[in-house]
C-alpha cells in the first residue's frame, strides 16, 4: 500500500514541529501514535548498534516487531537508514 500523494504534500508543506504534531494528533489515534513512535525508537536503537534481544527488553515486544525494522536498515536504498547516519552527531 501506498500513501496518497496529496497526503505526503500536506505533511511537506507543514511549517515546524507544533503544527506537525498537532496534525498528527488530529488524524492518528492514541494508538497509531504510541505504534509510529515505538517504530522509529527500535528503528534508531537497531541503527545505534542495540542487539534485538535487548530491545525487546527495553520496550517488553517480541522479536518479530523488531525483525521488520532491522531488515530495512539492511537494504541497500533504505531512506530511514540514511536519514539516521545524517542524524548521527
Amino acid at each position: 500500500m501506498t500513501i496518497d500523494q496529496d497526503l505526503l504534500q500536506t505533511i511537506i508543506a507543514i511549517k515546524g514541529v507544533a503544527e506537525l504534531q498537532s496534525f498528527f494528533d488530529e488524524i492518528l489515534t492514541p494508538g497509531e501514535l504510541a505504534d509510529l513512535s515505538l517504530r522509529w525508537k527500535l528503528l534508531k536503537d537497531l541503527h545505534s548498534g542495540m542487539t534485538q534481544r535487548k530491545i525487546a527488553e527495553k520496550y517488553g515486544i517480541s522479536l518479530c516487531k523488531i525483525t521488520r525494522g532491522s531488515k530495512i536498515l539492511k537494504r541497500q536504498n533504505s531512506v530511514v537508514q540514511k536519514i539516521l547516519e545524517k542524524s548521527q552527531p
